[in-house]
């Protein structure tokens, strides 16, 4: 039963916009509570929500291998739950890591425009420190070894070079930490646009 209680389910906010994954143990909390319902798909391809004593009921009457099972209680755990009392998306800061910089440039140099492996790509001050350049997201690019090599400690109009992106804080995605091959259940399927969610970091929305 617990390894079911940790099970993940997608949260929605009350505008349906997918905004966290918590496990199943705390969206049947929120079930109880009331401050949330259970969503599920129709045959006919609709969704239909249920509060705590309709998604009971419902358990009763289509038993399903993922339930769980209390002294006077059998209720099916739910995969997609919408909140009732949020209709915010969640704000946060994109971490200033290696990693999100990889990720901003799509693993591409900024100045041959060549993807490469991460093992083979520098990150380069556009400005260099020595000119008073600043560490930050406006300023640090992906460079592969040759074109860091030629630019050395040299501005990109000083080395003869062009930026092929102009670098920029990348903006936050929802679940921008979650592994969907991992975690992802199949009746979240509508609510994720995959093509949506898995915009490398610091696209135009």
């Amino acid at each position: 039963m617990s390894a079911l209680l940790n099970q993940q389910v997608l949260v929605l906010n009350r505008l349906w916009q997918a905004v966290n994954v918590t496990t199943a143990r705390r969206a049947l909390t929120l079930l109880f509570q009331g401050h949330a319902q259970v969503v599920l798909e129709s045959p006919d391809g609709s969704f239909q929500t249920y509060n705590f004593l309709e998604w009971h009921s419902f358990s009763q009457r289509q038993p399903h291998p993922e339930s769980v099972t209390a002294i006077s209680l059998k209720i099916r755990i739910p995969r997609v739950i919408l909140l009732l009392f949020f209709d915010r998306v969640p704000k946060k800061e994109v971490k200033f890591t290696r990693h999100n910089i990889f990720e901003r440039d799509r693993n591409t140099c900024q100045y041959c425009g060549r993807i490469f492996e991460r093992k083979d790509l520098n990150l380069d001050h556009v400005v260099p420190r020595d000119h008073g350049g600043p560490t930050s997201w406006e300023n640090i690019v992906c460079s592969c070894v040759p074109c860091n090599t030629h630019k050395a400690n040299r501005t990109p109009l000083e080395a003869g070079m062009h930026l092929i992106r102009k670098p920029k804080r990348p903006k936050w995605r929802p679940f921008l930490q979650i592994n969907f091959h991992l975690n992802r259940h199949d009746s979240w399927k509508h609510f994720l646009d995959i093509a949506y969610w898995n915009v490398e970091l610091g696209e135009e929305t």
